[in-house]
């Protein structure tokens, strides 16, 4: 069986501990993971929130033509700012939701990209506690799953996040086997 694909797009201000614990635990899970940049010019490094420096491995410009398993955006701010800003990202999640892969978010993102885009209008989502208002139909879950769509709320859900994204993924078991060695 053919690895399973995540994108986790990045910008200045992606939110540190997300970013990484996405792309650590999808990679732990033997996802093959690339993370692309949405910066301008085709800069791949970005600084995080916490000034955190962190290398894409492609620029979203480049992966524009590919199709993930899934897609999962950090929040952060201006993070999230930049990849809704992002023409290149919001056709590819327009395209994700439309085919029925799977297309993720966390703290301001489901709010200020999947919101702000009308891509959440029909289903139960979560957010950071200062975004919920932009919601349409907010769940005060940590974790909220809903038809192709995983949606949590911030730094403090991002390892049960992330194991969500692993078991969309690859299921249950596979979650479990990632989880235990982190001594969850």
């Amino acid at each position: 069986m053919p690895a399973k694909t995540a994108l986790v797009p990045i910008a200045d201000g992606s939110e540190d501990i997300e970013t990484v614990c996405i792309i650590d635990v999808l990679r732990r899970a033997d996802v093959e993971v690339t993370v692309a940049s949405v910066m301008p010019e085709g800069r791949l490094e970005i600084c995080a929130a916490r000034r955190t420096r962190i290398l894409a491995d492609a620029h979203i410009d480049t992966c524009a033509d590919r199709e993930f398993d899934l897609i999962a955006l950090p929040g952060g701010l201006p993070g999230a700012e930049h990849l809704r800003d992002c023409p290149t990202l919001l056709a590819m999640l327009q395209r994700q939701q439309a085919s029925g892969r799977w297309f993720t978010a966390i703290c301001a993102s489901p709010a200020l990209v999947f919101a702000h885009h009308g891509l959440e209008r029909a289903l139960s989502t979560t957010a950071h506690p200062g975004f919920t208002q932009q919601l349409t139909h907010f769940d005060n879950q940590r974790v909220v799953v809903d038809q192709n769509c995983i949606t949590s709320q911030g730094p403090g859900t991002a390892l049960e996040f992330a194991l969500a994204l692993v078991e969309a993924l690859l299921g249950p078991e596979k979650r479990a086997q990632v989880a235990a060695p982190m001594v969850l």
